[in-house]
């Protein structure tokens, strides 16, 4: 027979398990409502620390390229210096990982950027209050590191190179990406810029960039990972990593050589101090796009902008006699223009309105075709208003003024060309009271290259996929329609070269003749509307303007030249005819005819050559040869590869040395000394015209990048301004 046992518990043990259950429920209680610290950290922020992190990673921005292949706006590393304070960092006192001598640091530091010594000192001297829970305590402590700044953020890989060289302890660097715009004010309105924005990534907030800016931006990945208190990764805990994918590459039909020879030009113009002005060079027969340059201009990487609109696509004006062009171009294609006629210039009164030629008395019974030379208004007022309002305004619009271009340009102004009355029909035919902006001008030329037919602009050649090279966009010559006749372009050229030749005796634009140089052209010169109503009064209140095309047989290049009130008009001609011989010179339009005083040399590519060879070699064809730096390869030239220039002029050399020597610039043009603070990544300013007569930096003494090539201008002569 079975016994069942029985098992009695201790009281005591009974008692002893509640109370450890007990103080667990009370422990948790306590955790649960009070503030715990673990390793000096409070155990409820550890809590939520020790979560999942995720870390964007930001895609590389696309690079916009010339059409021969020169980096115009790319990202770039940047760096942010950084000074560590805390003296726990340093375990070994031979080797320090803080700042131990602040006086000297600030001291090295200071010229490199740009900052004082003492504001130096005050942020590495800087300190904070740390307080406990309820503020009743508090002491100061010193941060664990803090940035140099404005001067060290966002400072090049050269500089961060020579702060390295300093070998501070206790100074670090916080790496970054930056837009860089390699060339400075170089197309500053048509690249436009890109910045950061509040996400952290850049994006794109003026002219290319901008309109881009989803093509330019690729796809941003990230990285996912349990992180600790610090926000640091815990050891031995997976990461999930999904790669960024760069944005695309913009291929432009922008011509840097081209571009430059512009940007020339605008300095020339600039000397007659415009409120204004833009300048364009043109493919006459593809409607690519090969230079603009504007005033006022801005360095994209220093965004000292003056003003946000781009005067080649955003300004509206009233274009003035150029558009007699398009009058003219009316009245031959509904037959009623005979160039032989002849009719009374001076005035013509239109109901209660008197038309008068910009000389006021005109030249007496002169032909239709003397008075287009003239830039006659009476005698486009007389073919307007004999074509009538309907089909004037009709084919302005089949050339599409007010209509925008579609260029990929922000803030692109469509202008007006609305006219009722007789009056308006008048001032329209020579460019009052209508608005238009200069790409339109320039589409319409394309009627004058492409035997009536118009095409259209464009300036982005292609668009290619960074990851895979494929072409996701390519533009190419595209016709639009046919506008006039063929006769009526021929007579048109005629007569345009008449206005540049001086077949007529009232010719207007004979300063623009170049010997050699088949130019047509017609000049413009509008009155500008006054806010007031009416028209400013005075020659400097005018807009002036100049379309030329070359050869005029078959024209290869169109130019487009817009300025408002300027001081010196005499500028502009000056600045257009240098533009088309270099140009001209460049493409190779003429052989060698257009060189018959001096012979030219097609200059080669000297990367990755040995310098003092290539030196020797640009010596043996008549050409100066600027060498910059003691190193033994080239890294950068200008002009590229291709490029045609007459002899005796400079070739720039950048060689693999980082340390630069000022060299004798005196007399050098300002184009000339431009390039050469480009190459090197120098700032520049100029006061005064024409070539160096003086300047703050010493011959032959290492160049300090950190400071301003200071430099002061002077003509060497008065150029003639009779034609040539």
């Amino acid at each position: 027979m079975n016994k069942t046992r029985i098992v009695r518990i201790n009281k005591y043990f009974i008692i002893i398990v509640v109370f450890i259950f007990a103080c667990l429920i009370f422990k948790l209680l306590f955790v649960g409502t009070h503030h715990v610290y673990v390793n000096g950290n409070k155990l409820s922020s550890f809590a939520n620390a020790r979560d999942t992190r995720k870390k964007t990673i930001y895609a590389k921005r696309g690079t916009i390229y010339s059409n021969d292949g020169e980096v115009l706006a790319k990202d770039v590393n940047s760096y942010t210096v950084i000074a560590y304070l805390e003296p726990s960092r340093t375990k070994d006192p031979e080797r320090p990982y803080h700042v131990v001598d602040k006086e000297r640091t600030a001291e090295l530091l200071s010229p490199l950027i740009n900052m004082t010594k003492e504001k130096i000192l005050k942020l590495l001297n800087s300190t904070y209050e740390s307080c406990n829970e309820d503020k009743t305590e508090c002491v100061k402590k010193v941060p664990y590191q803090v940035e140099l700044g404005p001067g060290g953020r966002g400072i090049t890989e050269l500089l961060k190179d020579q702060i390295e060289e300093l070998d501070l302890p206790g100074i670090d660097f916080l790496s970054s990406t930056k837009r860089y715009y390699p060339n400075g004010d170089f197309l500053s309105y048509t690249l436009g810029y890109a910045k950061t924005n509040n996400e952290g990534a850049y994006a794109g907030e003026m002219g290319l960039e901008l309109y881009y800016n989803d093509e330019l931006t690729g796809t941003n990945g990230y990285i996912e990972y349990q992180s600790d208190l610090q926000g640091y990764q815990i050891t031995s805990t997976p990461a999930v990593e999904k790669k960024s994918i760069s944005g695309n590459d913009i291929y432009l039909t922008i011509d840097t050589n081209i571009q430059m020879f512009a940007e020339e030009a605008m300095t020339k113009i600039e000397e007659g101090n415009p409120e204004w002005a833009t300048i364009a060079v043109m493919n006459a027969k593809t409607g690519e796009i090969l230079g603009i340059a504007s005033t006022p201009s801005f360095n994209n990487n220093t965004l000292e902008i003056k003003s946000y609109y781009d005067p080649f696509s955003a300004n509206l004006y009233e274009p003035g006699s150029v558009m007699k062009i398009f009058s003219f171009m009316a009245a031959m294609e509904n037959g009623i223009y005979n160039g032989d006629e002849k009719f009374k210039s001076g005035s013509l009164k239109v109901d209660d309105a008197v038309i008068r030629d910009w000389n006021r008395v005109g030249w007496g019974n002169i032909t239709y075709d003397q008075g287009f030379m003239g830039s006659s208004n009476v005698a486009a007022s007389k073919l307007a208003l004999t074509l009538g309002r309907a089909k004037l305004k009709d084919f302005y619009s089949n050339l599409d003024f007010g209509t925008k271009t579609g260029l990929p340009f922000p803030n692109e102004s469509a202008g007006t060309i609305n006219f009722k009355y007789n009056t308006e029909v008048a001032s329209a035919s020579y460019g009052q009271g209508i608005t238009v902006n200069a790409m339109q001008i320039l589409k319409a030329l394309t009627t004058l290259s492409n035997n009536g037919t118009m095409i259209k602009p464009y300036i982005v050649s292609k668009i290619v996929n960074n990851e895979t090279g494929e072409t996701v966009l390519e533009n190419n010559r595209s016709e639009i329609r046919n506008v006039c006749s063929e006769e009526t372009v021929n007579k048109l050229i005629k007569i345009m070269r008449g206005v540049v030749d001086g077949s007529a005796k009232m010719s207007t634009g004979t300063g623009y003749h170049i010997k050699g140089i088949d130019l047509v052209g017609k000049t413009g010169t509008a009155e500008i509307a006054s806010p007031k109503g009416g028209y400013l009064k005075g020659d400097k209140n005018t807009l002036k303007s100049f379309a030329a095309l070359f050869p005029g047989e078959d024209p290869e290049i169109i130019v487009y030249t817009a300025i408002s009130k300027t001081k010196k008009s005499s500028t502009m001609k000056k600045a257009v005819k240098n533009l088309v011989k270099n140009v001209s010179t460049y493409l190779n339009i003429y052989g060698n005819k257009e060189s018959s005083e001096s012979k030219s040399y097609t200059v080669e590519s000297f990367i990755n050559k040995d310098s003092s060879v290539s030196s020797l070699l640009l010596e043996n064809n008549n050409m100066e040869a600027v060498i910059i730096g003691d190193g033994d390869k080239i890294i950068k030239q200008y002009p590229t590869k291709g490029t045609i220039l007459n002899v005796g002029n400079k070739v720039f050399l950048l060689t693999n040395d980082s340390k630069y020597k000022t060299p004798n610039i005196k007399g050098w043009s300002r184009n000339d000394i431009q390039t050469f603070a480009d190459l090197i990544n120098l700032k520049v300013t100029f006061e005064g015209t024409g070539y160096a007569e003086s300047y703050n930096f010493k011959n032959n003494e290492e160049i300090d990048l950190t400071k301003t090539l200071e430099v002061k201008l002077k003509e060497k002569y008065k150029l003639s301004n009779s034609s040539t």
